[in-house]
């Protein structure tokens, strides 16, 4: 029997965090035409079927007790456009592997039987009117021929207008992936970012910060190449 304080605990836990992490948000201001963020390839291990839990806590699936294993992750940032506008209602995905290097997608027969089924390996999200996300993870780790990294996709008014990926600054793999250093290195250091350490965290956890700059944004009545499928999400209440 879950215990009946574990929902309301959870989400607390996670309205906390999202409270802590906008503290670590740029403050608005006159900002030059920024750099587009590098896109990436997808990959082919976008979720085949989405799981039944699609929200931005990717360590308990629905109402579970059972967490995930790995390296708690509180990743954050703010969706902008090229002049430094926040984009609002952005629906951001994440999807990566487990502990255990598994994608959720059905057909990564890569050490399928140590699959951790308590880890979501999906999320997503819609930004505030800030431009703010956020995902409760964990740290990524090596994939066979890759280094660790996080997918990420934005989409807006239904259309794909970002596909890229996020690498741990320093990870001694990085040198040796062959996607990433297909950019050129003033690309490929937009795509790193330092997990560092969560102040006062009696868990170990990890924050990182990844904001992403958008090219376009479409027309509100363009759509396609939404992947998943855009409904209302779980966001901190306000009181």
């Amino acid at each position: 029997m879950n215990h009946p304080n574990q929902t309301l605990h959870r989400r607390t836990a996670l309205r906390s965090t999202v409270a802590l992490g906008s503290s670590l948000f740029l403050t608005r201001g006159v900002f030059a035409d920024l750099i587009q963020t590098p896109t990436q390839t997808e990959g082919p291990f976008y979720p085949n079927q989405l799981p039944l839990d699609t929200d931005n806590d990717l360590l308990i699936i629905n109402d579970s007790i059972t967490p995930a294993v790995g390296e708690i992750t509180h990743l954050s940032g703010i969706v902008r456009d090229q002049k430094g506008n926040p984009v609002r209602n952005a629906f951001v995905e994440i999807w990566q592997v487990d502990n255990n290097a598994v994608y959720i997608h059905t057909g990564d027969k890569t050490n399928r039987d140590n699959q951790d089924t308590n880890f979501q390996g999906y999320g997503r999200f819609l930004t505030d009117s800030q431009g703010r996300y956020y995902f409760r993870t964990i740290k990524p780790v090596p994939y066979p021929g890759r280094t660790p990294h996080i997918h990420i996709g934005v989409s807006r008014a239904g259309k794909r207008l970002l596909t890229t990926q996020l690498y741990i600054k320093g990870h001694k793999n990085n040198s040796k992936d062959g996607l990433l250093n297909r950019l050129n290195p003033d690309a490929a250091k937009m795509l790193l970012a330092d997990f560092q350490p969560m102040k006062d965290s009696s868990l170990g956890e990890l924050q990182v910060d990844f904001n992403l700059t958008l090219g376009m944004t479409p027309d509100d009545d363009q759509r396609k190449n939404l992947k998943g499928v855009a409904k209302p999400l779980w966001k901190p209440r306000t009181r």
